[in-house]
C-alpha cells in the first residue's frame, strides 16, 4: 500500500487505475482550460500569516453549513459519471462522507440513482438539480429527492448550455464506454476497474434511464445535456422551484456579484461562487478571485460557499479565512474514489482534514469561526482591478 501524504498521491494511482475517458472527463476544463488552471494557482497568490506562542490543545474543525453540523466546512460536490470512476461511485462516495461527517451532493447526472444511493447510506445527502426542458420530469425529479429525505437542494444554475470540453469530444464520452477499437485498448490495461465495474449496480444514468421520454441516447452527456437541458432557466424558473422544493435551497455556479444580489433576492439559503470547476465558461475569472466582490455584495445577509479548485486543506483554509463559510471538493475526492474506492474518499478527507487542522493551528487559530483575513497576506490587486 503507498503512503498517501496529499491529494496529489491520490491523482497518480487514479491516472493509472481509470480508463482514460473518465480520467479525462474529470481532470480538463472548456476549451483553453485557462480557468481551470488559475482555479487552482489562484490560491497560490495568497499567502498565510504565521503566528506563535498560542495554545494549541482542544482544536477543532468542526463548524455549521446551511444548520447543518459537520465535521470541517466541506461538502462533497456534485459530479456526474462517479460510478464510472469507481463501480458504485455514488454510494461509495456518500458513505465515506457520511462516515467523515461532512455532506454529499448527488448530481442529476450520477450513475447510481437517488434511491439507490439513500437505499445504501444512513445520513441524509444532498440532491444537486439540473433543469430539463421535460418539466413533469423534473417535478418527479424534485418528488424522487423529497421522498429520499435529501435535506437540501443544490440548484446548479451555469450549465444551461454545455461548455465544450475537447477531450470529451475526442474520447466518445459515454456511460457505460461505448466500445472502439480505442477504448477497448484503453480497458485492456484497466482490469480491475472492469472487473469491478461487470459486479456494479448499474452503468448508466440511474436518475434519467427509465424515468423520462424521448431520449434518443441515454448514454451520451453530451446529447442529453443538448436535449434536455433547460436554456430558458430564469430567476422566476428558480424561485418556483424552490417553491416547489419547500426545504433549504442552494443556488451553484454564482460568479457576479450581481447574480448574487439576485440569488439573495429568491431567498437562496447558500450560494456556491463557483465556475463548474473551469468546465463551462473559459476565460472566467477564478472562484477565489471572485469571491471578495460576492462576500461584499452579499455575505451578511447569505451564506457564501466556495466550489473550485480546492485541492488541500490549506484551500480551504484560505476560502474560510476570505470570509467563506463552507467549500465543496469535486477533483480531490474523484481522485480519491478512482485509487481506491470508499477508502480513498476516506483518505483524501483525512489528508484535507489534517492538512486544515495543522494549517490552522499554525496559524495561532484553534476553531473554525476564528478564521478571517486577519491570517491571510492578500495582495493589494487580488480579484483583479477591472475597467469599468
Amino acid at each position: 500500500m503507498p503512503v498517501i501524504t496529499n491529494i496529489g498521491d491520490l491523482k497518480r494511482i487514479y491516472e493509472r487505475r481509470v480508463p482514460r475517458m473518465f480520467y479525462d472527463y474529470c481532470e480538463s476544463g472548456s476549451w483553453t482550460e485557462q480557468t481551470f488552471r488559475e482555479n487552482t494557482s489562484d490560491f497560490d497568490k495568497l499567502r498565510l500569516r504565521q503566528r506563535v506562542a498560542v495554545d494549541m490543545t482542544g482544536r477543532s474543525t468542526a463548524t455549521q453549513m446551511i444548520g447543518q453540523d459537520v465535521a470541517m466546512p466541506v461538502a462533497l460536490a456534485p459530479v456526474g459519471l462517479t460510478g464510472m470512476q469507481h463501480a458504485d461511485g455514488e454510494i461509495k462516495a456518500a458513505r465515506a462522507a457520511n462516515a467523515f461527517g461532512v455532506p454529499f451532493t448527488l448530481s442529476t447526472m450520477s450513475i447510481n440513482s437517488i434511491e439507490d444511493v439513500a437505499e445504501a447510506t444512513k445520513a441524509p445527502f444532498w440532491f444537486q438539480l439540473y433543469t430539463m426542458r421535460d418539466q413533469d420530469y423534473v417535478s418527479r425529479l424534485i418528488q424522487r429527492a423529497k421522498d429520499a429525505q435529501c435535506s437540501a437542494l443544490v440548484i446548479t444554475l451555469d450549465l444551461q448550455i454545455l461548455g465544450q470540453r475537447h477531450k470529451d469530444l475526442k474520447n466518445g464520452l459515454s456511460a457505460p464506454p461505448k466500445l472502439t477499437l480505442k477504448t477497448m485498448a484503453n480497458l485492456a490495461t484497466k482490469w480491475a476497474w472492469g472487473i469491478e465495474m461487470l459486479q456494479a449496480q448499474r452503468r448508466e444514468f440511474g436518475n434519467i434511464v427509465g424515468h423520462v421520454q424521448g431520449i434518443s441516447d441515454a448514454s451520451s452527456l453530451g446529447a442529453w445535456t443538448a436535449e434536455q437541458f433547460d436554456p430558458s432557466l430564469d430567476w422566476d424558473k428558480i424561485a418556483k422551484i424552490k417553491e416547489q422544493w419547500g426545504g433549504k435551497v442552494i443556488l451553484k455556479g454564482i460568479l457576479d456579484a450581481e447574480d448574487a444580489k439576485m440569488a439573495l433576492k429568491v431567498g437562496a439559503d447558500a450560494i456556491v461562487v463557483s465556475n463548474h470547476g473551469g468546465r463551462q465558461l473559459d476565460g472566467a475569472v477564478s472562484s477565489i478571485s471572485a469571491l471578495p466582490a460576492i462576500l461584499d455584495a452579499v455575505g451578511d445577509q447569505v451564506e457564501v460557499h466556495l466550489d473550485s479548485g480546492i485541492r488541500s486543506g490549506q484551500d480551504v483554509l484560505k476560502a474560510i479565512a476570505m470570509g467563506a463559510k463552507g467549500t465543496f471538493i469535486g477533483r480531490a475526492f474523484i481522485y480519491g474514489l478512482g485509487a481506491m474506492g470508499q477508502k480513498g474518499v476516506t483518505t483524501a478527507l483525512e489528508v484535507i482534514h489534517k492538512e486544515l487542522d495543522t494549517t490552522m493551528a499554525l496559524c495561532g487559530e484553534t476553531k473554525v469561526s476564528n478564521l478571517g483575513k486577519h491570517n491571510l497576506l492578500i495582495p493589494e490587486d487580488f480579484g483583479g482591478r477591472w475597467q469599468k
